[in-house]
């Protein structure tokens, strides 16, 4: 287990490669990558290294592992059979794929097309969450270590949390549907280790009053507290035994409970925007039990529609907007807006990475937006198109980007290949 030191906490990374991304948001699920190289422009008939082709749209992310590059994709419209693919990162050749014939139909939304999960992986095991298919580990060959079946997770708009390895333990944060839990499980055995179940009122779709409900928020661990927007509230939760060390109110608004993105975390300071234009809460981490009239900083009530998730840099919180279609600078101590990018383009709904001194996000329409983190303007260095539609995260690994758009794997390379 390697140790990082990142804004006065200590953030607990993998046995996987530096140069590897092997989770959803990276090596410490905040989005920020240790490279110093990245490429900087691209296109669809410029410094792609390879491509390889999938065979359905998709909206989870590419992870890199140990020489392997995995994502999720379903073998079908309906999502009857969903998939585990493993490519080889060097050209692109597909090494295997592994299928789960699930073999009925769940509702989704239709931008939500079924598989929306990132993998996690260790260099060694791979963890895959199909929800109501259930959550597979298996070794770099393909091999199936071992499966749970955690029971089904129906929602009118689908599933998209993503499972994150941590000392062993496999942290998955399940739901949405009709009982939402964030457990612990065995890495090496698959066995249960402790299980919370997140209480709320409704039927799963909507909460008591008819608003809509569900978190749709992959987990991080920061100073060994997994901390994670449930759909009312942000959790942070003890990784030994599951108990909420302590909660902050506040997500709940006209609209529903809703969390789409995983939480920001800016020195001490926790920054999270709830769904569907939900409030945004600044808080700052520590405290026991409710800690919303003591350690919740700001709140503000309305919000652009936000689905990606934000990267600290320097201080500062870059978040990118799904309706206006834009990248906000957010001062976490007070929850200010320092700057707004100009209004245009197609919705962000892959998350923003920071690598190589800049930042990057790619909108629906496949554009990659690269900025330089800067809290008083906002700096454009690049727009990079493929021209293909998109709702994923980049992964940045040893110099290069693996973008997934609904069509293809591209791996961005400037080495002259």
């Amino acid at each position: 287990m390697r140790m990082r030191l990142w804004g006065g906490f200590v953030i607990l990374v993998g046995t996987a490669s530096a140069d590897d991304w092997p989770a959803f948001r990276g090596p410490a699920g905040d989005g920020v990558s240790a490279e110093k190289n990245a490429p900087v422009t691209w296109g669809p008939d410029k410094n792609v290294k390879w491509k390889a082709a999938l065979p359905q749209p998709c909206n989870g992310s590419p992870i890199v592992s140990n020489g392997r590059v995995f994502l999720t994709c379903a073998e079908d419209a309906d999502g009857e059979r969903r998939s585990l693919y493993c490519f080889d990162r060097k050209d692109g050749k597909p090494l295997w794929a592994r299928t789960v014939e699930f073999g009925k139909k769940m509702p989704t939304h239709e931008t939500n097309p079924y598989c929306a999960t990132t993998p996690a992986a260790d260099g060694e095991r791979v963890v895959v969450w199909h929800a109501s298919a259930g959550l597979i580990c298996y070794d770099f060959d393909g091999k199936e270590l071992w499966s749970r079946d955690l029971g089904e997770f129906r929602h009118i708009w689908g599933y998209a949390t993503s499972p994150v390895l941590h000392d062993g333990k496999v942290i998955l944060n399940t739901g949405p549907g009709k009982r939402v839990f964030i457990t612990a499980i065995d890495l090496k055995s698959g066995k249960t280790i402790w299980e919370t179940e997140e209480p709320f009122k409704g039927d799963g779709d909507h909460n008591e009053v008819g608003g809509y409900l569900g978190s749709w928020c992959t987990p991080m661990i920061v100073k060994d507290q997994i901390l994670c927007a449930q759909p009312g509230r942000v959790v942070a939760y003890d990784p030994r035994d599951g108990k909420a060390l302590w909660w902050c109110e506040g997500l709940r608004h006209k609209g529903g409970d809703l969390a789409y993105s995983s939480p920001v975390v800016a020195g001490d300071i926790l920054v999270y925007i709830g769904g569907f234009t939900g409030p945004g809460l600044g808080i700052r981490l520590g405290g026991k039990g409710d800690v919303a009239g003591t350690h919740r900083l700001w709140r503000n009530e309305k919000n652009p529609q936000s689905i990606g998730s934000g990267v600290a840099v320097d201080g500062y919180v870059y978040q990118p907007q799904s309706g206006p279609n834009r990248i906000d600078c957010i001062d976490p101590k007070s929850g200010d807006t320092l700057w707004r990018d100009p209004a245009g383009g197609s919705a962000y709904w892959g998350s923003i990475v920071s690598a190589a001194g800049r930042c990057y996000v790619t909108d629906q329409n496949g554009t990659t937006i690269v900025f330089k983190p800067d809290p008083k303007k906002f700096d454009l260095i690049g727009e990079n198109r493929l021209d293909e539609p998109c709702n994923a995260t980049p992964a940045v690994s040893n110099g290069e980007i693996f973008i997934r758009t609904f069509n293809n794997l591209y791996c961005i390379s400037e080495r002259g290949n």
